[in-house]
């Protein structure tokens, strides 16, 4: 499948971004004006977003280093991958093994110009600009093909994005996970998580305001049974699909998500 849509060369600091956004939550510098201004708007509503943000950063360490040490994972494609800030997936996958791959995968021309300039003496580690909903581009890109071997399991990530990705029967968050599951080789790995809500008030302001902040570049919160749907038929890993502030904390007094008017839910599952 090849979605017809033009990649950016260019970088606009007038439009805000997710990346950029998502950026600044976490304390990086890669975003402008513009973006910190949506931020602000957003805390309106949703004043937990910044840690929540932060605590889907630790989520996506603590999985990458989970199916690395534990389940063997040497392969990362890291779908939406955002912005560079500190313990990136490769650096994570790396200290485990040194000799893991990772391919990261962004639509913003931002996210490539920062990734090469970080990835660039690191031969086992590369940053590609494609659409993650164009999976035929991903998977044929020469990064792709150089540094993941998909006849060996592969942990694709899709950890944060699937709100970004509106709804449609061919290319929305369900026949995408189907499109890219039937590629892999029992023992891969699919983590997915996404912004949810049980509040429908909140689901519609924040999917609004960030589709009219983003020009048209995001999808939806959705509910949490949206996001269970996309595992059917895999094994899901202990302990199931959850808050992601609980997913296999490092200790006791790991930070958790304290509000719930939004949170990040999912889990990881494992192809049979």
């Amino acid at each position: 499948m090849q979605p017809d849509r033009q990649l950016s060369t260019s970088i606009d600091a007038t439009v805000p971004t997710a990346a950029r956004m998502y950026d600044h939550y976490l304390g990086g510098k890669d975003n402008y004006a513009v973006d910190r201004a949506a931020c602000e708007e957003l805390d309106k509503v949703v004043p937990s977003t910044r840690a929540l943000a932060l605590n889907n950063r630790r989520f996506l360490q603590r999985v990458v280093g989970t199916l690395a040490e534990d389940y063997g994972i040497r392969q990362f494609l890291d779908h939406g991958s955002g912005l560079p800030t500190q313990n990136n997936v490769h650096q994570v996958a790396q200290r485990v093994d040194p000799a893991s791959h990772v391919v990261y995968v962004d639509n913003d021309p931002m996210v490539l110009v920062h990734g090469r300039a970080l990835l660039e003496q690191d031969e086992r580690t590369a940053v590609i600009q494609a659409d993650m909903r164009d999976t035929e581009a991903v998977f044929a890109h020469p990064d792709t093909r150089r540094l993941i071997d998909f006849s060996q399991p592969v942990a694709l990530l899709f950890n944060s994005v699937m709100h970004c990705i509106p709804d449609s029967e061919t290319d929305g968050p369900p026949a995408l996970v189907r499109r890219v599951a039937e590629r892999l080789v029992p023992g891969s790995c699919l983590v997915m998580c996404q912004l949810v809500s049980e509040d429908a008030e909140v689901r519609e302001f924040v999917t609004g305001f960030m589709d009219q902040a983003t020009q048209g570049h995001w999808g939806r919160v959705r509910q949490e049974k949206d996001v269970a749907a996309w595992f059917d038929g895999m094994e899901i890993l202990e302990p199931g699909l959850v808050e992601v502030s609980t997913w296999r904390p490092d200790n006791e007094v790991a930070p958790r998500q304290l509000t719930q008017e939004w949170i990040e839910f999912g889990g990881v599952g494992r192809i049979r």
